[in-house]
């Protein structure tokens, strides 16, 4: 049966709001090498720079979860930190980060996360609560290095007829462009260097039967990365001061996809996209320069 968002369950879960927890780690190298070999960045490989490149910070604080409190879905089941929400679908829909100062590969720093808001919305294909994350990044000695919002949906399981989001045609005018292939291969290693468990990204019968996708899903965290990674590539020296994305539609590893973007006249802001092999847009992105 699906499950039901009810008044009393939606109370409940909004207590979890204004909970923090915090952790402490050291940002090896190794992580960061190894990201630049998958994006294929030899220029960014381990020694070559000391500075973490825009969004790479996501190799690290990872969830450590044991594997006996994995949920099927190869998420941790949630109930501990997070708000027991009882739909089993989970998707990083889309965030808000904004960079205060450049961080250093072998600093020590406090990751803080505090729930912000849990909401809840009924859809066309049922219900839907969306948890917004904020995760405040700083240096042992207090200095504020990042601040991040992260947006969580958790949504029904699929059913059969359940209707599909209306496309949208993505903009022709970009003024750069890069085609990405997501094989099996890539999304393996980046599920592997994010200690990502769900099984949509590795495991086809899983994606296909049980999530109804169609094929294995890629990654949103790694399409706005790689769209992170194209303002680097075409404005070589630039400094990302905050980038906003949200996901619009699952990028399949099916068909290769293609990133687009745009400098706006000012020199100062990026709009960024991603689009699939019929030009539907999957991903809106905005980035701004220092």
């Amino acid at each position: 049966m699906t499950p039901r968002i009810t008044p009393e369950i939606l109370a409940d879960l909004c207590t979890w709001e204004g909970r923090s927890e915090s952790r402490e780690e050291v940002l090896c190298s190794a992580p960061a090498g190894a990201l630049a070999a998958t994006l294929d960045r030899p220029d960014l490989m381990e020694g070559q720079s000391s500075t973490l490149p825009p969004l790479w910070h996501w190799l690290y604080f990872l969830p450590q979860a044991p594997q006996s409190e994995l949920g099927a879905d190869g998420h941790p089941r949630t109930g501990g930190f997070l708000p027991p929400v009882p739909l089993p679908r989970r998707m990083w829909a889309g965030g808000r980060i904004t960079w205060h100062a450049p961080i250093q590969l072998g600093e020590r720093l406090r990751k803080t996360t505090t729930i912000v808001s849990v909401r809840h919305k009924s859809g066309r294909s049922g219900d839907l609560v969306f948890l917004v994350l904020r995760h405040v990044f700083t240096r042992a000695h207090g200095v504020s290095l990042i601040t991040e919002e992260q947006d969580l949906v958790y949504r029904a399981p699929a059913q059969p007829g359940d209707p599909a989001p209306q496309p949208q045609a993505a903009t022709a005018d970009a003024m750069w462009s890069r085609t990405i292939v997501p094989d099996p291969v890539l999304l393996f290693r980046y599920s592997a260097l994010t200690f990502n468990g769900h099984r949509i990204h590795y495991d086809r019968p899983y994606a296909t039967d049980v999530e109804g996708y169609g094929g294995l899903v890629v990654h949103g965290p790694l399409i706005a990365t790689l769209l992170a990674d194209l303002v680097s590539r075409e404005l070589s020296g630039a400094q990302l001061r905050s980038f906003s994305f949200r996901a619009v539609r699952p990028l399949l590893d099916l068909n290769a996809f293609q990133l687009c973007g745009k400098l706006a006249r000012d020199g100062k802001q990026v709009e960024l996209w991603s689009r699939d092999h019929e030009g539907w847009l999957t991903m809106q992105a905005q980035a701004a320069l220092e």
